[in-house]
């Protein structure tokens, strides 16, 4: 794991890991859900598909306990952005998900950045869907939605992070 390098790019890995928190929860509470085929997708869950790369690459660079700080302080802000009933649901979907994401994040650095992200944002995505839709909605009616927006945007961010990686192989030291 990276030592701690803050600098104007890890400060801003961090400001928007809690930006997309925020803005998961509040669209989830003020915006209807969006109709894609038959699907019904929480306007919150193309924002908290992101969550999980962005809390893979706060823990990279800014360490675990800064990770987990943080994974706190998203839980914290759901109570400043949401309704109760999407509050509560959403602090403790999040906090179990980030939390086993930040595990298995921990567990599979060693073999590889990019499979560690794509691995814990995929187990982070489905526990994070499982706990929060049933609490928010009380029903099972948006889970498939929930889970293929997180994953399209999981998929999105994981193709950008793999285009940089490959853009920086490229150019000459």
């Amino acid at each position: 794991m990276s030592r701690q390098r803050w600098n104007p790019a890890t400060i801003a890995i961090l400001v928007a890991y809690s930006a997309t928190i925020a803005a998961a929860n509040w669209a989830s509470t003020v915006c209807p859900p969006v109709v894609i085929v038959d699907l019904y997708v929480p306007a919150g869950a193309f924002f908290a598909g992101l969550a999980f790369t962005l809390r893979a690459g706060v823990q990279e660079f800014l360490g675990a306990r800064t990770a987990l700080v943080a994974v706190a302080g998203g839980a914290g802000l759901s109570w400043l952005v949401a309704s109760p009933r999407m509050a509560v649901a959403s602090a403790v979907a999040f906090a179990l998900s980030e939390l086993s994401a930040f595990v298995l994040y921990s567990a599979l650095r060693r073999r590889g950045r990019l499979a560690a992200i794509g691995a814990s944002g995929t187990v982070g995505l489905l526990v994070d869907s499982l706990v929060f839709v049933p609490l928010a909605f009380g029903s099972l009616t948006y889970l498939g939605g929930q889970i293929a927006a997180k994953t399209a945007t999981t998929v999105l961010a994981m193709a950008f992070l793999a285009a940089v990686r490959a853009h920086r192989r490229r150019r000459p030291a």
